[in-house]
Protein backbone atom coordinates (compact mmCIF):
# COMPACT_ATOMS: atom_id res chain seq x y z
CA UNK A 1 0.00 0.00 0.00
CA UNK A 2 3.26 2.62 0.85
CA UNK A 3 4.55 1.76 -2.51
CA UNK A 4 1.80 1.97 -4.36
CA UNK A 5 0.35 5.44 -2.56
CA UNK A 6 4.45 6.51 -3.50
CA UNK A 7 3.99 5.60 -7.06
CA UNK A 8 0.14 7.28 -7.16
CA UNK A 9 1.69 10.67 -5.28
CA UNK A 10 4.81 10.37 -7.76
CA UNK A 11 2.50 10.34 -10.84
CA UNK A 12 0.46 13.33 -9.46
CA UNK A 13 3.46 15.66 -8.99
CA UNK A 14 4.55 14.91 -12.38
CA UNK A 15 1.34 15.61 -13.79
CA UNK A 16 1.26 18.71 -12.01
CA UNK A 17 4.79 19.64 -13.32
CA UNK A 18 3.57 19.02 -17.16
CA UNK A 19 0.45 20.46 -16.75
CA UNK A 20 2.27 23.66 -14.73
CA UNK A 21 4.77 23.94 -17.35
CA UNK A 22 2.56 23.89 -20.27
CA UNK A 23 0.27 26.73 -18.49
CA UNK A 24 3.53 28.58 -18.29
CA UNK A 25 4.71 28.09 -21.67
CA UNK A 26 0.91 29.40 -22.76
CA UNK A 27 1.64 32.95 -21.00
CA UNK A 28 5.11 33.42 -22.93
CA UNK A 29 4.27 35.36 -25.98
CA UNK A 30 5.74 34.73 -29.36
CA UNK A 31 8.57 35.98 -29.88
CA UNK A 32 9.42 37.07 -33.24
CA UNK A 33 12.47 35.78 -35.69
CA UNK A 34 13.52 39.53 -35.46
CA UNK A 35 13.79 39.38 -31.83
CA UNK A 36 16.56 37.02 -32.21
CA UNK A 37 19.05 39.39 -33.27
CA UNK A 38 22.41 37.20 -31.88
CA UNK A 39 21.70 34.53 -34.72
CA UNK A 40 20.78 36.81 -37.84
CA UNK A 41 22.76 39.74 -37.40
CA UNK A 42 26.30 37.45 -37.80
CA UNK A 43 24.90 36.67 -40.96
CA UNK A 44 24.39 40.22 -42.27
CA UNK A 45 28.04 41.56 -41.04
CA UNK A 46 30.08 42.24 -44.00
CA UNK A 47 27.33 42.25 -46.41
CA UNK A 48 25.21 44.54 -48.80
CA UNK A 49 22.05 43.98 -47.56
CA UNK A 50 18.60 44.88 -49.03
CA UNK A 51 15.35 44.70 -46.44
CA UNK A 52 11.76 43.77 -47.24
CA UNK A 53 10.36 45.47 -44.84
CA UNK A 54 7.00 47.59 -43.31
CA UNK A 55 5.55 49.13 -40.75
CA UNK A 56 5.28 46.29 -38.51
CA UNK A 57 8.77 45.57 -38.97
CA UNK A 58 9.72 46.06 -35.83
CA UNK A 59 12.27 44.48 -32.45
CA UNK A 60 11.08 45.03 -28.99
CA UNK A 61 13.19 45.52 -26.43
CA UNK A 62 12.38 45.42 -23.26
CA UNK A 63 12.25 49.28 -22.78
CA UNK A 64 10.85 50.12 -26.36
CA UNK A 65 9.71 49.25 -30.22
CA UNK A 66 12.58 49.76 -32.67
CA UNK A 67 12.60 49.88 -36.39
CA UNK A 68 14.09 46.14 -37.71
CA UNK A 69 15.79 49.13 -40.45
CA UNK A 70 17.01 51.55 -37.37
CA UNK A 71 18.21 48.54 -35.43
CA UNK A 72 20.42 47.24 -38.54
CA UNK A 73 22.04 50.89 -39.03
CA UNK A 74 22.65 50.87 -35.59
CA UNK A 75 24.46 47.53 -35.46
CA UNK A 76 26.79 48.87 -38.51
CA UNK A 77 25.24 46.55 -40.92
CA UNK A 78 25.02 48.15 -44.18
CA UNK A 79 21.61 48.30 -45.69
CA UNK A 80 22.21 49.04 -49.44
CA UNK A 81 18.23 49.42 -50.56
CA UNK A 82 14.80 48.93 -48.78
CA UNK A 83 11.94 46.75 -50.66
CA UNK A 84 8.30 48.16 -49.95
CA UNK A 85 5.07 45.69 -50.38
CA UNK A 86 1.09 46.93 -51.07
CA UNK A 87 0.71 49.82 -48.57
CA UNK A 88 4.18 50.88 -48.42
CA UNK A 89 7.45 50.86 -46.12
CA UNK A 90 5.56 52.84 -43.46
CA UNK A 91 2.22 51.11 -44.32
CA UNK A 92 0.21 54.53 -45.21
CA UNK A 93 -1.21 54.13 -48.20
CA UNK A 94 -4.57 52.84 -49.66
CA UNK A 95 -5.77 49.18 -50.22
CA UNK A 96 -4.37 48.88 -54.19
CA UNK A 97 -2.40 52.08 -54.17
CA UNK A 98 -0.06 51.88 -56.88
CA UNK A 99 3.19 53.22 -55.40
CA UNK A 100 6.42 54.96 -56.80
CA UNK A 101 9.64 53.94 -55.79
CA UNK A 102 11.38 56.94 -53.14
CA UNK A 103 13.63 58.01 -50.77
CA UNK A 104 12.87 57.63 -47.04
CA UNK A 105 13.26 60.61 -45.02
CA UNK A 106 14.66 59.52 -42.32
CA UNK A 107 17.40 57.50 -43.07
CA UNK A 108 17.92 58.30 -46.94
CA UNK A 109 17.84 54.64 -47.88
CA UNK A 110 16.35 53.87 -51.24
CA UNK A 111 12.78 52.60 -51.24
CA UNK A 112 11.83 50.10 -54.28
CA UNK A 113 7.81 50.00 -54.62
CA UNK A 114 6.62 46.09 -55.13
CA UNK A 115 3.66 47.41 -55.12
CA UNK A 116 3.60 50.04 -58.57
CA UNK A 117 5.92 49.85 -61.67
CA UNK A 118 6.95 46.56 -60.17
CA UNK A 119 5.88 43.54 -58.40
CA UNK A 120 9.02 41.34 -58.19
CA UNK A 121 12.82 42.97 -57.59
CA UNK A 122 14.75 43.10 -60.91
CA UNK A 123 18.30 41.43 -61.53
CA UNK A 124 19.27 45.39 -61.77
CA UNK A 125 17.94 45.56 -57.84
CA UNK A 126 19.79 42.87 -56.75
CA UNK A 127 23.25 43.12 -58.61
CA UNK A 128 24.78 44.97 -55.88
CA UNK A 129 23.27 42.94 -53.15
CA UNK A 130 24.82 39.91 -51.02
CA UNK A 131 21.79 38.99 -49.44
CA UNK A 132 18.13 40.03 -49.01
CA UNK A 133 16.50 40.30 -45.52
CA UNK A 134 12.91 39.47 -45.15
CA UNK A 135 10.23 40.50 -42.30
CA UNK A 136 6.67 41.65 -43.32
CA UNK A 137 3.69 40.77 -40.82
CA UNK A 138 0.89 38.09 -42.76
CA UNK A 139 -2.52 37.50 -41.85
CA UNK A 140 -2.84 33.94 -43.19
CA UNK A 141 -4.89 34.71 -45.89
CA UNK A 142 -4.61 33.84 -49.48
CA UNK A 143 -5.71 37.32 -50.97
CA UNK A 144 -3.39 39.27 -48.45
CA UNK A 145 -1.03 39.96 -51.16
CA UNK A 146 2.48 40.17 -49.07
CA UNK A 147 2.14 36.33 -49.37
CA UNK A 148 2.77 36.88 -53.53
CA UNK A 149 5.09 39.51 -52.89
CA UNK A 150 7.01 36.58 -50.74
CA UNK A 151 6.45 34.56 -53.80
CA UNK A 152 8.18 37.22 -55.94
CA UNK A 153 11.05 37.89 -54.07
CA UNK A 154 11.98 34.35 -53.90
CA UNK A 155 12.13 34.00 -57.36
CA UNK A 156 13.88 36.98 -58.03
CA UNK A 157 16.73 35.67 -55.39
CA UNK A 158 16.81 32.63 -56.93
CA UNK A 159 16.96 33.90 -60.38
CA UNK A 160 20.14 36.01 -59.43
CA UNK A 161 21.24 33.59 -56.75
CA UNK A 162 21.01 35.54 -53.94
CA UNK A 163 20.19 34.33 -51.09
CA UNK A 164 16.99 34.85 -48.54
CA UNK A 165 16.87 35.22 -45.01
CA UNK A 166 13.50 35.52 -43.63
CA UNK A 167 12.61 36.82 -40.13
CA UNK A 168 9.31 34.51 -38.83
CA UNK A 169 6.27 35.99 -37.65
CA UNK A 170 3.34 34.56 -35.92
CA UNK A 171 0.07 33.91 -37.83
CA UNK A 172 -2.66 35.82 -36.31
CA UNK A 173 -5.00 33.23 -37.90
CA UNK A 174 -2.97 30.32 -37.88
CA UNK A 175 -5.20 28.22 -35.43
CA UNK A 176 -7.47 26.87 -38.07
CA UNK A 177 -7.61 26.42 -42.79
CA UNK A 178 -10.68 27.18 -44.36
CA UNK A 179 -12.23 28.02 -47.22
CA UNK A 180 -12.32 27.04 -51.49
CA UNK A 181 -9.10 26.48 -52.36
CA UNK A 182 -7.88 28.37 -55.10
CA UNK A 183 -8.50 27.23 -58.99
CA UNK A 184 -6.10 27.83 -61.88
CA UNK A 185 -7.84 30.08 -64.24
CA UNK A 186 -8.16 32.56 -60.97
CA UNK A 187 -4.58 32.79 -60.03
CA UNK A 188 -3.05 36.51 -60.02
CA UNK A 189 -1.88 38.51 -57.61
CA UNK A 190 -4.58 37.90 -55.18
CA UNK A 191 -3.54 34.19 -55.06
CA UNK A 192 -0.68 32.85 -56.97
CA UNK A 193 -0.93 29.40 -55.56
CA UNK A 194 -3.59 26.14 -55.13
CA UNK A 195 -4.30 27.01 -51.34
CA UNK A 196 -7.44 27.93 -49.41
CA UNK A 197 -8.63 31.42 -48.39
CA UNK A 198 -7.06 30.23 -44.76
CA UNK A 199 -3.84 28.74 -45.05
CA UNK A 200 -2.71 28.44 -41.59
CA UNK A 201 1.11 28.68 -42.07
CA UNK A 202 3.44 31.56 -41.07
CA UNK A 203 5.04 33.16 -43.86
CA UNK A 204 7.96 30.81 -42.63
CA UNK A 205 6.50 27.61 -43.33
CA UNK A 206 5.02 28.99 -46.79
CA UNK A 207 8.39 30.10 -48.00
CA UNK A 208 8.99 25.77 -47.50
CA UNK A 209 6.08 25.48 -49.18
CA UNK A 210 6.79 27.31 -52.48
CA UNK A 211 10.42 25.85 -52.42
CA UNK A 212 9.01 22.25 -51.36
CA UNK A 213 6.08 22.16 -54.07
CA UNK A 214 8.10 23.74 -56.37
CA UNK A 215 5.85 26.48 -57.30
CA UNK A 216 8.59 29.25 -58.38
CA UNK A 217 9.30 29.71 -62.70
CA UNK A 218 11.15 26.59 -63.63
CA UNK A 219 10.98 25.21 -60.34
CA UNK A 220 13.75 27.39 -59.40
CA UNK A 221 14.95 26.65 -55.79
CA UNK A 222 15.40 29.90 -53.45
CA UNK A 223 18.33 29.39 -50.99
CA UNK A 224 16.14 30.36 -48.02
CA UNK A 225 17.00 30.22 -44.31
CA UNK A 226 14.32 30.81 -41.54
CA UNK A 227 15.06 32.20 -38.32
CA UNK A 228 11.93 30.69 -36.41
CA UNK A 229 9.44 32.02 -33.68
CA UNK A 230 10.10 30.61 -30.25
CA UNK A 231 7.47 30.04 -27.66
CA UNK A 232 4.91 29.81 -30.63
CA UNK A 233 2.33 26.94 -31.66
CA UNK A 234 -0.63 27.89 -34.24
CA UNK A 235 -3.12 27.83 -31.74
CA UNK A 236 -1.36 30.57 -29.53
CA UNK A 237 -3.29 33.59 -29.54
CA UNK A 238 -1.26 36.58 -30.90
CA UNK A 239 -2.47 40.44 -30.60
CA UNK A 240 -0.33 42.29 -33.47
CA UNK A 241 1.58 45.25 -31.77
CA UNK A 242 1.53 47.36 -35.12
CA UNK A 243 -1.24 47.21 -37.65
CA UNK A 244 -0.20 45.08 -40.43
CA UNK A 245 -2.38 47.51 -42.86
CA UNK A 246 -4.06 50.34 -42.47
CA UNK A 247 -7.29 48.78 -42.67
CA UNK A 248 -6.53 46.09 -40.03
CA UNK A 249 -6.31 48.16 -36.85
CA UNK A 250 -6.81 45.44 -34.13
CA UNK A 251 -7.07 41.95 -33.55
CA UNK A 252 -10.49 41.50 -34.38
CA UNK A 253 -10.43 42.98 -37.75
CA UNK A 254 -7.69 40.59 -38.40
CA UNK A 255 -9.90 37.55 -37.27
CA UNK A 256 -12.68 38.98 -39.33
CA UNK A 257 -10.69 39.64 -42.19
CA UNK A 258 -10.84 36.62 -44.30
CA UNK A 259 -14.41 36.21 -44.25
CA UNK A 260 -15.41 40.02 -44.85
CA UNK A 261 -12.92 40.37 -47.46
CA UNK A 262 -14.85 38.79 -50.10
CA UNK A 263 -17.77 41.63 -49.19
CA UNK A 264 -15.08 44.18 -51.40
CA UNK A 265 -16.43 42.78 -54.77
CA UNK A 266 -20.12 43.37 -53.90
CA UNK A 267 -22.07 46.68 -53.48
CA UNK A 268 -21.56 45.70 -49.43
CA UNK A 269 -19.12 48.13 -47.05
CA UNK A 270 -16.92 46.29 -44.69
CA UNK A 271 -16.30 49.37 -43.25
CA UNK A 272 -13.45 51.58 -45.02
CA UNK A 273 -13.47 54.22 -43.60
CA UNK A 274 -14.91 54.00 -40.23
CA UNK A 275 -13.23 53.36 -37.32
CA UNK A 276 -14.40 49.53 -37.20
CA UNK A 277 -12.90 48.45 -40.69
CA UNK A 278 -13.36 44.88 -41.25
CA UNK A 279 -15.75 45.05 -38.02
CA UNK A 280 -19.28 45.98 -39.74
CA UNK A 281 -21.13 45.54 -42.67
CA UNK A 282 -23.98 47.26 -44.52
CA UNK A 283 -25.59 49.28 -47.59
CA UNK A 284 -28.31 52.08 -47.39
CA UNK A 285 -30.63 48.68 -48.97
CA UNK A 286 -29.82 46.37 -46.37
CA UNK A 287 -31.73 46.16 -43.26
CA UNK A 288 -30.00 45.52 -39.88
CA UNK A 289 -29.61 46.98 -36.09
CA UNK A 290 -26.29 48.51 -36.70
CA UNK A 291 -25.44 52.19 -38.62
CA UNK A 292 -22.45 53.69 -40.23
CA UNK A 293 -21.70 56.44 -42.76
CA UNK A 294 -18.14 56.25 -43.99
CA UNK A 295 -15.79 59.01 -44.57
CA UNK A 296 -12.34 59.52 -45.96
CA UNK A 297 -9.50 58.67 -43.15
CA UNK A 298 -6.42 56.92 -42.95
CA UNK A 299 -5.53 53.76 -45.01
CA UNK A 300 -9.48 55.13 -47.11
CA UNK A 301 -9.45 58.40 -49.21
CA UNK A 302 -12.51 57.50 -51.20
CA UNK A 303 -14.48 54.47 -49.58
CA UNK A 304 -17.33 52.39 -50.60
CA UNK A 305 -20.62 54.48 -50.01
CA UNK A 306 -18.94 57.47 -49.02
CA UNK A 307 -21.60 59.77 -46.78
CA UNK A 308 -24.23 57.74 -47.31
CA UNK A 309 -25.67 56.27 -44.01
CA UNK A 310 -25.23 51.99 -44.12
CA UNK A 311 -27.57 50.13 -42.23
CA UNK A 312 -26.24 46.20 -41.27
CA UNK A 313 -24.03 44.12 -38.64
CA UNK A 314 -21.80 45.38 -35.55
CA UNK A 315 -19.68 42.29 -35.58
CA UNK A 316 -16.77 43.63 -33.60
CA UNK A 317 -18.46 41.76 -30.00
CA UNK A 318 -18.21 38.24 -32.27
CA UNK A 319 -16.59 35.01 -30.57
CA UNK A 320 -12.75 34.53 -32.44
CA UNK A 321 -13.70 32.91 -35.58
CA UNK A 322 -12.22 29.47 -36.08
CA UNK A 323 -13.48 29.17 -39.38
CA UNK A 324 -14.26 31.00 -42.82
CA UNK A 325 -17.94 32.02 -42.30
CA UNK A 326 -20.19 31.87 -45.27
CA UNK A 327 -23.28 33.49 -42.59
CA UNK A 328 -22.54 37.41 -43.14
CA UNK A 329 -22.24 36.30 -47.20
CA UNK A 330 -25.48 34.98 -47.73
CA UNK A 331 -27.32 37.03 -45.23
CA UNK A 332 -26.17 40.08 -47.82
CA UNK A 333 -26.78 38.55 -50.32
CA UNK A 334 -30.54 37.60 -49.64
CA UNK A 335 -31.52 41.27 -48.15
CA UNK A 336 -29.76 43.20 -51.20
CA UNK A 337 -32.85 43.51 -53.56
CA UNK A 338 -30.83 43.79 -57.26
CA UNK A 339 -29.02 40.49 -57.13
CA UNK A 340 -28.21 40.89 -60.43
CA UNK A 341 -25.65 43.89 -59.40
CA UNK A 342 -24.60 41.85 -56.10
CA UNK A 343 -21.76 39.85 -57.50
CA UNK A 344 -18.67 42.16 -59.45
CA UNK A 345 -16.67 40.75 -62.24
CA UNK A 346 -13.81 40.24 -59.87
CA UNK A 347 -15.45 38.15 -57.07
CA UNK A 348 -14.15 34.60 -58.41
CA UNK A 349 -10.78 35.92 -57.67
CA UNK A 350 -11.23 36.48 -54.18
CA UNK A 351 -13.12 33.35 -54.35
CA UNK A 352 -10.58 31.35 -56.00
CA UNK A 353 -13.65 30.11 -58.45
CA UNK A 354 -16.70 30.90 -59.63
CA UNK A 355 -18.64 28.23 -58.16
CA UNK A 356 -19.38 30.00 -54.66
CA UNK A 357 -20.97 32.86 -57.09
CA UNK A 358 -22.85 30.16 -58.46
CA UNK A 359 -23.96 28.14 -55.52
CA UNK A 360 -24.76 31.67 -53.87
CA UNK A 361 -27.19 32.30 -56.43
CA UNK A 362 -28.72 29.01 -56.19
CA UNK A 363 -29.87 29.08 -52.75
CA UNK A 364 -27.13 26.84 -51.46
CA UNK A 365 -26.96 26.78 -47.83
CA UNK A 366 -23.72 27.36 -46.04
CA UNK A 367 -23.26 23.56 -44.87
CA UNK A 368 -23.84 22.64 -48.49
CA UNK A 369 -21.16 25.38 -49.56
CA UNK A 370 -18.46 23.72 -47.01
CA UNK A 371 -18.83 20.30 -48.01
CA UNK A 372 -18.09 21.15 -51.68
CA UNK A 373 -14.78 22.55 -50.57
CA UNK A 374 -14.11 19.22 -48.58
CA UNK A 375 -11.62 17.07 -50.72
CA UNK A 376 -9.54 20.12 -51.54
CA UNK A 377 -9.10 20.83 -48.17
CA UNK A 378 -7.98 17.63 -47.35
CA UNK A 379 -5.64 17.39 -50.07
CA UNK A 380 -4.15 20.98 -48.97
CA UNK A 381 -3.95 19.82 -45.66
CA UNK A 382 -2.00 16.85 -46.21
CA UNK A 383 0.21 18.62 -48.36
CA UNK A 384 1.02 21.69 -45.62
CA UNK A 385 1.15 18.87 -43.01
CA UNK A 386 4.82 18.25 -44.69
CA UNK A 387 6.18 22.26 -43.98
CA UNK A 388 5.11 23.02 -40.44
CA UNK A 389 7.92 24.20 -38.11
CA UNK A 390 5.46 24.44 -34.90
CA UNK A 391 2.82 22.41 -33.44
CA UNK A 392 -0.61 22.18 -34.44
Amino acid sequence: MILRFRHLKSTFFLCFFVLSAARIFAQIPPQPGAQNTSVYFPKLKDKRVAVVAHAASRIQTSKKSVHLIDSLLVAGIEVVKIFAPEHGFRSREDNGALIKDDIDATTQLPIISLHGKHRKPSPEHLKDIDIVLFDLQDVGVRFYTYLSTLHLVMEACAESNVPLLLLDRPNPNGHYVDGPVMEDQYKGFLGMHNIPIVHGLTLGEYAGMINGEGWLTNQLQCRIEVIALAHYTHQTPYDLPVRPSPNLPNAKAINLYPSLCLFEQTPISIGRGTEKQFQVVGHPALQGPYRFTPQPNFGAKYPKLQGQQCQGLDLSTTVRQDRFNLEWLLWAYQQFPDKATFFKPRFAYLAGNDRLEAQIKAGKTAKEIRESWGKGLEEYNRMREKYLLYPD
